[in-house]
This record gives C-alpha cells, structure tokens and sequence, in this order.
C-alpha cells in the first residue's frame, strides 16, 4: 500500500512527531509514505516527496513540520495561484482526487484543525479513504479531550505569566497577557489558573468593564498594588465584539483575532487609575520544542492513524479520551467547536481563589454549586 499525508493550518510543536509516527507504523507494515508538501497546496498541486525511515529518524524533538504546511489552500475554494486568486477561487477538487488516484494510494492522513478536518470530511464523502489527526494549540476541536500542541502552547503561555509577575509587582502595575485560542479560551483559562493570573478574560465568558476595573480597585484596597490579567484573543464586553485584527480572503477562517489586550489596558487605566502594560503572545505559542505530553500524544495519534488504515476504518479521526486512545468519526469532530463550560470544575476552582471573570453576578451565582 501506498499512503499520504500532509499537515494543513497553522503549524504547532508536534507536527514532527506525528508525522515520524505515521511513517515508521507504515513503513514496518510494508507500505510507502509520501508526504505532500505545504499541506492541501501540495495536494492540488502534486507536490510531494516519499518518506523514508531516515527522513523521520530523530525529528520528534522538533518544532513545526518538516512537510511545510499552509492554512489558505482550500481546495474547494483555491484562491493561490496559478489555479485561482482570491477575487475568482477555482474548485480543484476534481484535480486532488486525480492526484491521489495517478500515485496509486490507498489512504490520506490528514493532520490539521477544525479547517483541515472540515476538509478532509468532505473529501471523504467524495469517495476518498481520509484518516484525520487532531491538531490545534486552541484545544477546540470536539471528539477528543486533547489535541496535540496544545500542551507546549499553555506551557509557553504559563512561564510567560510566571514571568510578569516580578516585573508588574516591581512597578505597581497591570500587566496583560494576551494568548492564542480563537473562539475557545482553554490556554488564557488554565495559563491564568497556574500562572495565579488575578484576572481571566475568555471568549465564553462576556465581561462587563466595570466588573474588570472593580476587580483592579478591590486587589489595590487590599494592598495588592499589582495584578495579572491573562485575556484570550477572541475575549469580547458584554454586547459587544470581538477584536478583528483583519481578515485574509481565501482561508478556511478568514478572521484573525488580536489587539483586545490594548482595549482592556486602555480601560483599567481610566477607570483604575494604574499604569497597564500588554504583553501579547502570539506566534510564540506555535514555537519550540513540544512537550513530553505533546510528543507522546502525538505518538499514539500517529501510530492509531495507521491501524485506522490497516483495518479500512476511514472517514475517522485519531483521538484519545482519558488515557486511552480512540477513533470518532470525522463528522462528529468538526459539527462543534469545543468551548469552556462557565459550570466547570475549573472555573469553580478559579472562582474559589478569589480569580475574576469580569463578571461578578457569574462569581456569585457559580460559587453557590459543588463541584462533585
């Protein structure tokens, strides 16, 4: 047998690993790798290279992917050129499908997020035997209780709140912490909870400016003349919106988040009277070496994509609920984001530190339930 795979969206720590995992589960049952380049880009356009033991020897340390990747190659809507731009995208789903049939493969495996997994349904319905792996530093996608690169990304998240915590008590002020997350706030939540964060703004959760600025002026009547307000990048006021940095015409999720921590500075030193400071994040997050977690989750993705193959369970996605790895279909992975629940444990948890959400009616009502 004859496989592919390729690794679409943005890049994250675990990549390498899941592709080294792939590889070698392949190769021991007989079957050649060719791995497509700069993800559904080399798909389209019958880019690609073969893999052998040698090419994956050694890069499960290693951040990114050594396949490339790219999170504007839509097959169904191609706006790269030649084929397309983006005024006149051009449907090259016809191409991909002869692509995979010319080199004669029995299976793709797709590494990706909410977009690529999108695609990878779709392409599935069309006849071809897709095998999807989980991947987004978000933590959003439904089906699994874990994605890989999501670990490194609170890891990284974490220190940098670590970090702060001298510099703001140093000089009596605010600092502000913006993470990754899109929609779902999963790193700004359990970054602020292990950083000690004082303040956590999510996009689940609408905060209310008056509640945040309370919040500020309570830790200073205490005498706490420093806090840390760790906010997600797609945190919004209640009745309002969130913070569109732009848009990219052409891509699966057009919609780039960022810059809601200069709104939230701007409002803690009118209504607080404090100096605050913004640190944001960004594309740290997606850097580095992963995390042993990563790189052991990202193993048994791996590994589990080639059983998945071996047994002809198509259509399905790696994933891995508790401590043991599974499969869900594609359908149930993409149908709903996986966001914060306002009634979980953790967020009980934070409240019971005396950790702010903006909004003190939720602090109130949350606090009167047991968490069992």
């Amino acid at each position: 047998m004859k496989i592919g795979i390729l690794t679409g969206g943005g890049d994250c720590p675990g990549l390498n690993a899941v592709i080294r995992a792939v590889t070698k589960s392949a190769l021991r049952r007989g079957w050649e790798v060719y791995g497509y380049l700069d993800g559904f880009k080399g798909f389209v356009e019958d880019k690609r290279r073969r893999l052998t033991d040698k090419d994956v020897s050694g890069i499960i340390i290693r951040g990114g992917t050594i396949l490339g990747t790219s999170n504007i190659a839509n097959p169904f809507s191609y706006t790269l050129p030649p084929y397309g731009s983006p005024s006149a995208p051009a449907d090259m789903t016809e191409r991909s499908i002869r692509n995979f049939k010319k080199l004669g493969l029995g299976a793709l495996v797709a590494i990706g997020g909410d977009g690529t997994q999108s695609m990878s349904l779709r392409f599935h319905r069309l006849g071809l035997p897709v095998i999807g792996v989980p991947k987004t530093i978000d933590n959003d996608l439904s089906a699994t209780d874990f994605t890989f690169g999501f670990d490194t990304a609170l890891g990284v998240a974490t220190e940098a709140v670590d970090r702060l915590h001298t510099t703001a008590d140093s000089h009596d002020r605010v600092l502000i912490v913006e993470t990754m997350g899109r929609y779902a706030g999963w790193i700004a939540l359990r970054a602020g909870i292990a950083g000690g964060g004082d303040v956590i703004l999510l996009p689940e959760i609408k905060y209310r400016p008056a509640d945040v600025v309370a919040a500020i002026k309570d830790r200073q009547r205490r005498g706490k003349n420093f806090s840390i307000v760790v906010v997600s990048e797609g945190a919004a006021p209640e009745g309002g919106e969130m913070t569109v940095l732009k848009t990219v015409e052409g891509s699966t999720d057009p919609i780039r988040l960022g810059g809601v921590s200069y709104r939230i500075a701007d409002m803690i030193e009118r209504g607080a009277g404090i100096d605050a400071r913004v640190v944001v994040l960004g594309h740290l997050q997606r850097g580095g070496e992963p995390t042993p977690f990563d790189r052991w989750l990202a193993t048994g993705f791996g590994a589990g994509a080639a059983e998945l193959i071996a047994a002809r369970r198509f259509g399905r996605m790696v994933s891995i609920r508790g401590s043991e790895f599974t499969s869900a279909p594609l359908s149930a992975a993409v149908g709903k984001l996986k966001t914060v629940s306002t009634k979980s444990c953790e967020v009980r948890a934070a409240l019971g530190v005396g950790t702010s959400f903006g909004r003190a009616d939720l602090s109130a009502r949350l606090m009167k339930k047991v968490c069992s």
